[in-house]
Protein backbone atom coordinates (compact mmCIF):
# COMPACT_ATOMS: atom_id res chain seq x y z
CA UNK A 1 0.00 0.00 0.00
CA UNK A 2 1.30 3.44 -0.91
CA UNK A 3 1.48 6.13 1.73
CA UNK A 4 1.24 9.87 1.14
CA UNK A 5 2.38 11.15 4.51
CA UNK A 6 2.00 14.89 4.04
CA UNK A 7 1.47 17.51 6.72
CA UNK A 8 -1.19 20.06 5.73
CA UNK A 9 -1.34 22.97 8.22
CA UNK A 10 -4.41 25.02 9.07
CA UNK A 11 -6.15 27.44 6.74
CA UNK A 12 -5.01 30.98 5.98
CA UNK A 13 -7.28 33.84 6.98
CA UNK A 14 -8.22 35.40 3.65
CA UNK A 15 -11.48 35.55 1.72
CA UNK A 16 -11.51 34.66 -1.96
CA UNK A 17 -14.37 35.20 -4.40
CA UNK A 18 -14.54 33.17 -7.56
CA UNK A 19 -15.20 34.55 -11.00
CA UNK A 20 -18.68 33.08 -11.36
CA UNK A 21 -21.76 34.83 -10.04
CA UNK A 22 -23.22 32.24 -7.72
CA UNK A 23 -20.52 31.09 -5.30
CA UNK A 24 -17.96 32.38 -2.81
CA UNK A 25 -14.79 30.53 -1.90
CA UNK A 26 -14.19 30.55 1.85
CA UNK A 27 -10.91 31.54 3.54
CA UNK A 28 -10.01 27.86 3.84
CA UNK A 29 -9.71 27.39 0.10
CA UNK A 30 -6.05 28.29 0.36
CA UNK A 31 -5.18 27.61 -3.29
CA UNK A 32 -7.75 30.01 -4.71
CA UNK A 33 -5.55 33.12 -4.76
CA UNK A 34 -2.36 31.42 -5.95
CA UNK A 35 -0.57 32.04 -2.66
CA UNK A 36 2.65 30.31 -1.62
CA UNK A 37 3.67 28.77 1.69
CA UNK A 38 4.08 25.34 3.28
CA UNK A 39 0.36 24.64 3.33
CA UNK A 40 -0.10 25.38 -0.36
CA UNK A 41 3.02 23.43 -1.29
CA UNK A 42 1.82 20.40 0.70
CA UNK A 43 -1.47 20.40 -1.20
CA UNK A 44 0.30 20.79 -4.53
CA UNK A 45 2.59 17.90 -3.61
CA UNK A 46 -0.42 15.77 -2.74
CA UNK A 47 -1.97 16.64 -6.11
CA UNK A 48 1.24 15.64 -7.89
CA UNK A 49 1.40 12.30 -6.10
CA UNK A 50 -2.24 11.59 -6.89
CA UNK A 51 -1.56 12.31 -10.56
CA UNK A 52 1.26 9.75 -10.52
CA UNK A 53 -0.41 7.12 -8.34
CA UNK A 54 -4.02 7.54 -9.40
CA UNK A 55 -4.79 9.40 -12.63
CA UNK A 56 -1.91 8.01 -14.69
CA UNK A 57 -3.06 4.52 -13.80
CA UNK A 58 -6.40 5.20 -15.43
CA UNK A 59 -8.29 5.81 -12.19
CA UNK A 60 -10.88 8.57 -12.04
CA UNK A 61 -12.69 8.53 -8.66
CA UNK A 62 -11.27 8.68 -5.16
CA UNK A 63 -13.17 8.74 -1.85
CA UNK A 64 -11.56 10.63 1.02
CA UNK A 65 -12.17 8.65 4.21
CA UNK A 66 -11.28 9.16 7.85
CA UNK A 67 -11.63 6.82 10.83
CA UNK A 68 -13.12 9.60 12.97
CA UNK A 69 -14.46 13.13 12.85
CA UNK A 70 -12.46 16.38 12.98
CA UNK A 71 -9.77 15.02 10.65
CA UNK A 72 -10.27 17.72 8.04
CA UNK A 73 -11.58 15.49 5.26
CA UNK A 74 -13.76 18.24 3.79
CA UNK A 75 -10.86 20.71 3.91
CA UNK A 76 -8.59 18.32 2.01
CA UNK A 77 -11.34 17.36 -0.46
CA UNK A 78 -12.29 20.95 -1.30
CA UNK A 79 -8.72 22.15 -1.66
CA UNK A 80 -7.69 19.14 -3.74
CA UNK A 81 -10.63 19.77 -6.06
CA UNK A 82 -9.54 23.38 -6.53
CA UNK A 83 -5.94 22.24 -7.04
CA UNK A 84 -6.90 19.86 -9.85
CA UNK A 85 -9.18 22.44 -11.45
CA UNK A 86 -6.42 25.04 -11.42
CA UNK A 87 -4.22 22.72 -13.51
CA UNK A 88 -7.00 22.31 -16.08
CA UNK A 89 -8.35 18.90 -15.06
CA UNK A 90 -12.12 18.63 -15.46
CA UNK A 91 -12.97 18.03 -11.79
CA UNK A 92 -16.10 17.03 -9.90
CA UNK A 93 -16.27 17.50 -6.12
CA UNK A 94 -19.01 15.40 -4.53
CA UNK A 95 -20.24 15.97 -0.98
CA UNK A 96 -21.34 12.45 -0.11
CA UNK A 97 -21.40 13.27 3.60
CA UNK A 98 -25.15 13.34 3.98
CA UNK A 99 -24.80 13.00 7.78
CA UNK A 100 -23.09 16.33 8.38
CA UNK A 101 -22.43 18.02 5.04
CA UNK A 102 -19.88 20.82 5.00
CA UNK A 103 -18.63 21.41 1.46
CA UNK A 104 -21.12 24.29 1.32
CA UNK A 105 -18.98 25.97 4.00
CA UNK A 106 -15.92 25.89 1.73
CA UNK A 107 -17.56 26.65 -1.61
CA UNK A 108 -20.52 28.73 -0.53
CA UNK A 109 -23.56 28.88 -2.84
CA UNK A 110 -25.39 32.20 -2.88
CA UNK A 111 -28.75 30.47 -3.01
CA UNK A 112 -30.15 27.07 -1.97
CA UNK A 113 -29.04 24.21 -4.20
CA UNK A 114 -29.97 20.54 -4.42
CA UNK A 115 -27.48 17.75 -4.55
CA UNK A 116 -26.72 14.08 -4.05
CA UNK A 117 -29.68 13.42 -1.78
CA UNK A 118 -32.05 14.52 -4.52
CA UNK A 119 -30.17 12.47 -7.13
CA UNK A 120 -30.53 9.34 -5.01
CA UNK A 121 -34.22 10.01 -4.45
CA UNK A 122 -34.79 9.58 -8.17
CA UNK A 123 -36.36 12.97 -8.71
CA UNK A 124 -35.50 15.10 -11.73
CA UNK A 125 -32.48 15.13 -13.99
CA UNK A 126 -29.33 14.09 -12.14
CA UNK A 127 -27.16 16.47 -14.15
CA UNK A 128 -29.32 19.40 -13.05
CA UNK A 129 -28.07 18.94 -9.48
CA UNK A 130 -24.41 19.36 -10.46
CA UNK A 131 -23.22 22.97 -10.21
CA UNK A 132 -20.94 23.49 -13.23
CA UNK A 133 -18.02 25.91 -13.54
CA UNK A 134 -18.00 27.04 -9.92
CA UNK A 135 -14.53 28.04 -10.97
CA UNK A 136 -13.09 27.07 -14.35
CA UNK A 137 -12.88 23.26 -14.64
CA UNK A 138 -14.57 22.66 -11.26
CA UNK A 139 -18.10 21.35 -10.83
CA UNK A 140 -19.65 20.62 -7.44
CA UNK A 141 -22.38 18.22 -6.39
CA UNK A 142 -23.48 19.29 -2.92
CA UNK A 143 -25.04 16.87 -0.46
CA UNK A 144 -28.53 18.28 -0.89
CA UNK A 145 -28.92 18.43 2.89
CA UNK A 146 -28.63 15.96 5.73
CA UNK A 147 -30.43 12.67 5.15
CA UNK A 148 -31.02 10.15 7.97
CA UNK A 149 -31.49 7.44 5.33
CA UNK A 150 -28.14 8.13 3.69
CA UNK A 151 -26.89 4.54 3.80
CA UNK A 152 -30.11 3.21 2.32
CA UNK A 153 -29.86 5.75 -0.50
CA UNK A 154 -26.21 4.96 -1.15
CA UNK A 155 -26.96 1.23 -1.16
CA UNK A 156 -29.89 1.63 -3.56
CA UNK A 157 -29.87 1.13 -7.33
CA UNK A 158 -28.91 4.69 -8.32
CA UNK A 159 -25.55 5.39 -6.70
CA UNK A 160 -23.31 3.02 -8.67
CA UNK A 161 -24.65 4.18 -12.07
CA UNK A 162 -24.15 7.79 -10.96
CA UNK A 163 -20.55 7.03 -10.05
CA UNK A 164 -19.99 5.43 -13.44
CA UNK A 165 -21.46 8.48 -15.16
CA UNK A 166 -19.23 10.86 -13.18
CA UNK A 167 -16.13 8.83 -14.01
CA UNK A 168 -17.09 8.96 -17.67
CA UNK A 169 -17.75 12.71 -17.72
CA UNK A 170 -14.89 14.03 -15.55
CA UNK A 171 -11.13 13.64 -15.41
CA UNK A 172 -11.23 13.21 -11.63
CA UNK A 173 -14.02 12.79 -9.08
CA UNK A 174 -13.18 13.71 -5.47
CA UNK A 175 -15.67 12.51 -2.87
CA UNK A 176 -16.10 13.74 0.70
CA UNK A 177 -17.39 11.16 3.20
CA UNK A 178 -18.53 11.08 6.86
CA UNK A 179 -16.41 9.56 9.66
CA UNK A 180 -16.12 5.79 9.43
CA UNK A 181 -16.33 5.15 13.17
CA UNK A 182 -19.89 6.48 13.20
CA UNK A 183 -21.33 5.40 9.87
CA UNK A 184 -20.97 2.63 7.29
CA UNK A 185 -21.45 5.15 4.47
CA UNK A 186 -17.71 5.59 3.69
CA UNK A 187 -17.26 1.90 2.92
CA UNK A 188 -20.18 1.97 0.51
CA UNK A 189 -18.96 5.18 -1.13
CA UNK A 190 -15.36 3.98 -1.42
CA UNK A 191 -16.51 0.64 -2.80
CA UNK A 192 -18.40 2.44 -5.57
CA UNK A 193 -15.41 4.69 -6.29
CA UNK A 194 -12.97 1.80 -6.18
CA UNK A 195 -10.20 3.77 -4.47
CA UNK A 196 -9.74 5.77 -1.30
CA UNK A 197 -7.42 8.26 0.35
CA UNK A 198 -7.29 7.91 4.13
CA UNK A 199 -7.11 11.23 5.99
CA UNK A 200 -5.72 11.37 9.53
CA UNK A 201 -5.25 14.37 11.77
CA UNK A 202 -2.35 14.81 14.14
CA UNK A 203 -3.34 14.54 17.83
CA UNK A 204 -6.90 13.57 16.82
CA UNK A 205 -6.80 10.30 14.87
CA UNK A 206 -5.79 7.04 16.56
CA UNK A 207 -3.72 4.48 14.67
CA UNK A 208 -5.92 1.65 15.96
CA UNK A 209 -8.93 3.33 14.32
CA UNK A 210 -6.93 3.93 11.14
CA UNK A 211 -5.85 0.28 11.02
CA UNK A 212 -9.45 -0.82 11.44
CA UNK A 213 -10.63 1.46 8.64
CA UNK A 214 -7.92 0.27 6.26
CA UNK A 215 -8.71 -3.36 7.08
CA UNK A 216 -12.39 -2.73 6.31
CA UNK A 217 -11.55 -0.92 3.08
CA UNK A 218 -9.30 -3.76 1.96
CA UNK A 219 -11.99 -6.31 2.84
CA UNK A 220 -14.38 -4.31 0.67
CA UNK A 221 -11.86 -4.54 -2.20
CA UNK A 222 -11.16 -0.83 -2.14
CA UNK A 223 -7.71 0.26 -3.27
CA UNK A 224 -5.99 2.50 -0.72
CA UNK A 225 -4.06 5.06 -2.73
CA UNK A 226 -2.38 6.51 0.34
CA UNK A 227 -2.59 8.23 3.70
CA UNK A 228 -2.59 11.97 4.37
CA UNK A 229 -1.55 13.34 7.74
CA UNK A 230 -3.44 16.61 8.17
CA UNK A 231 -1.62 18.86 10.61
CA UNK A 232 -3.42 22.00 11.84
Amino acid sequence: MSQLLLDVPGALQQVHRNISWGFTLSPEIVLAAGRDGPQVEALRSLRTQLIERHLRRGRRAIALCSPSGQAGVSFIAANLAVAFARMGANTLLVDANMRGPSIQNFIVPHQPVGGLSQCLSGGGNHSDQVQPNVIPYLSVLYSGGANPEALEKLSGPLFQPLMAMWMRDFDIVIIDTPPANRYADPLRIASAAGHSLVVLRKHVSFMSDADRLMTELTASRVGITGIVLNEY
